[in-house]
């Protein structure tokens, strides 16, 4: 298993997810209760945040296993999904040709500082789900990234972000935070939890050690992956933001997530 670095004298400038997200990408739906039920959910979300708002081009810029893009394949947006993670892109194309969409996302090896980089268009609407942007560490590079996405969006276009609301939980700083239980195949039972590490440095970061244990009756094996992101806050993300040129920014609470919507004018 890879090895990670995280004291609290790490480096913060970089922050390699890869490896994270490459060794669980054939497991990520259990971190799910029900993957496709929060696929359902997650594109209807979707819609009603852009109804009226003129959006038939989307770019899911860390699309992960699908969780959005294929939802909003299907429901005609005209869908481009980017992911630094060569096994998580592999798995959403899968993913994509099980749902029949395969056809209808174009997808991109990318992160999200090389973006504007990479691409030749601007879309209506840019989407980064499931706590992505804070494995971004610093300012700077959030920063870099938020200018990125403006630039990517027509006139108008719409932005939306979800975090983990990390303000509840940097007073207690939990250590210990359960996932999900699937019990439902009879050959193997799947467990998830976390046992996170805080990081007092500047901003304080948090690793995610992710545990899977599998097995049946008197044998199972764990295994550990660990990722690591910057707590960040509400009022941290709001105001770097607004420093990219966004305006109308909202946040709304959405399960687990803080989602952060906003406009470019």
């Amino acid at each position: 298993m890879p090895q990670y670095q995280t004291d609290d004298d790490a480096d913060l400038t970089g922050n390699d997810t890869n490896p994270f997200y490459d060794a669980v990408a054939d497991d990520y739906s259990y971190f799910y209760r029900d993957w496709q039920a929060t696929m359902e959910r997650e594109g209807a979300a979707l819609r009603r945040a852009f109804r009226d708002q003129g959006i038939k081009t989307v770019l899911d810029a860390s699309c992960g296993v699908g969780t959005q893009a294929i939802p909003l394949a299907r429901l005609d947006f005209e869908v481009t999904a980017v992911d630094p993670s060569p096994r998580m892109l592999q798995k959403a194309r899968e993913n994509a040709a099980t749902f029949g969409v395969a056809e209808d996302i174009t997808f991109i090896t990318g992160d999200f500082l090389s973006l504007p980089r990479i691409m030749a268009v601007k879309f209506d609407a840019l989407i980064s789900k499931g706590n992505a942007l804070p494995h971004l560490l610093t300012d700077d590079q959030i920063k870099t990234a938020l200018k990125g996405f403006y630039d990517l969006l027509r006139p108008g276009g719409m932005l939306v972000i979800g975090i983990r609301d990390f303000d509840s939980m940097l007073e207690d700083r939990p250590r210990f935070v359960p996932r999900q239980v699937h019990t439902e195949d009879p050959a193997r039972d799947v467990i998830l939890f976390d046992l996170w590490e805080w990081h007092d440095s500047d901003p304080v970061t948090v690793t995610f050690n992710t545990f899977i244990v599998s097995g049946k009756g008197d044998h199972y094996s764990a295994r550990r992956y660990p990722v690591t992101y910057r707590a960040l806050r509400r009022e941290e993300l709001e105001a770097l933001l607004g420093e990219a040129g966004f305006t109308q920014i909202k946040v709304e609470r959405d399960v687990w997530e803080l989602v952060f919507t906003a406009k470019r004018d």
